[in-house]
């Protein structure tokens, strides 16, 4: 479908394609025209004026509603672990740039034909981290001969399709000083330096629990889901980067929930685009009503520097220059003594600060400035 030329100039490249998808091939002339020139009205309404507060503007509409979120918690059914946060903790959690995050979890998608449900269950349990705990029902010390015996769960071993010597040889490369040798139904550990005491084996007793025996290590849960016609996996646990590498995994569609994470693998516009998402699913799961682009520029403002910085005063905030800025966040007499120490200048350029001192605020996006010293003649 042909668009005049008049119309591509005005409007953004996404809506000229939204509209050749939408208008039906046998609309007549002055129907098409009338739906482009509504289209171009609407698109130059939705435009922000030169000079707007867009900052403040986006702080108004993302708190006012976020004051109205409840503290909730998505829970699926029959699965212990598999708890999401959702709500206002879900928001504080993604501004705040928290790296530890209260409930990990991917969506994987896997690609055909396991993706309607060949071997899903089976491709589900291999992710899954399995330690040493998992296949065992007993950990037992003997002293007299510093040995540690761990008694395995041959119903277990089966279901996640693992030996005795494929366990031995796990546990070796994870374990040294001790001679490991697997024996009916256990595997027993033998201290190699007899100067070890009751301490230090216990110490180790308690650390082979642990021990990483199959799966994509940080994926702790697994639950296999029909998503429309697609079967998909639900971790709870992440590790994006050796999630990509399995081959029943499609790249392409996969997400995980840490901003962090997807920074490392994919990059900062990843990232950025990984905050707008998770911020406005949360929005959209309350029944709120939040314009996309405020949720941007917040997205802009943590990823600007190249990594993401969460909206706190070891983020963003410390690299502000403003040193009263600074002081109005959070701790201001140590912001104030360590800028009084250095001699620092506060250019009161920003918002902050000029409330602060009763000034006229210097707001607005989109203004031109005038960067040039105009000469002055001298007079006869």
């Amino acid at each position: 479908m042909y668009i005049p030329k008049e119309y591509e100039e005005q409007l953004p490249k996404s809506i000229i394609e939204e509209l050749k998808k939408s208008i039906p091939a046998n609309v007549s002339s002055a129907k098409f025209k009338k739906i482009l020139d509504n289209t171009l009205e609407e698109y130059k309404s939705a435009k922000i004026e030169p000079g707007e507060s867009v900052g403040i503007v986006s702080a108004e509409s993302i708190g006012e509603p976020g004051t109205q979120m409840t503290l909730n918690t998505f829970h699926f059914a029959g699965v212990a672990e598999m708890n999401v946060t959702m709500g206002l903790p879900r928001i504080i959690e993604i501004l705040d740039g928290r790296k530890e995050l209260a409930t990990p979890m991917m969506e994987i998608y896997l690609k055909a034909p396991y993706s309607k449900g060949k071997d899903v269950r089976e491709i589900a349990l291999s992710m899954k981290e399995t330690t040493l705990k998992d296949v065992s029902y007993e950990f037992l010390i003997n002293l007299a001969e510093l040995m540690i015996e761990i008694k395995l769960d041959k119903e277990k071993m089966n279901e996640f399709g693992i030996t005795d010597q494929f366990i031995a040889k796990q546990i070796s490369g994870q374990l040294k000083g001790y001679s490991i040798k697997p024996e009916k139904d256990s595997i027993v550990l033998k201290c190699k330096n007899k100067d070890e005491n009751l301490n230090d084996i216990y110490r180790v007793k308690e650390k082979i629990k642990s021990a990483h025996i199959k799966g994509v290590k940080g994926i702790s849960q697994v639950l296999p889901v029909k998503r429309e016609d697609e079967f998909i996996i639900i971790t709870s646990g992440s590790n994006l980067k050796e999630i990509l590498q399995l081959p029943e995994v499609d790249p392409t569609k996969t997400i995980t929930n840490d901003v962090f994470e997807i920074a490392d693998v994919f990059g900062i516009e990843a990232a950025r685009q990984a905050i707008i998402n998770e911020v406005y699913k949360v929005i959209e799961n309350q029944g709120l009503n939040v314009d996309i682009r405020h949720i941007m520029l917040v997205a802009d403002t943590m990823c600007y520097s190249g990594s993401v910085k969460g909206i706190t005063r070891y983020g963003i905030i410390s690299e502000k220059s403003s040193v009263l800025a600074r002081a109005s966040f959070e701790t201001p007499i140590k912001h104030v003594i360590n800028a009084s120490l250095v001699g620092e200048i506060d250019e009161l350029n920003s918002v902050v600060e000029n409330i602060m001192l009763n000034q006229p605020i210097p707001v607005g996006t989109g203004l031109p400035g005038l960067v040039t010293k105009i000469k002055e003649e001298k007079q006869g």
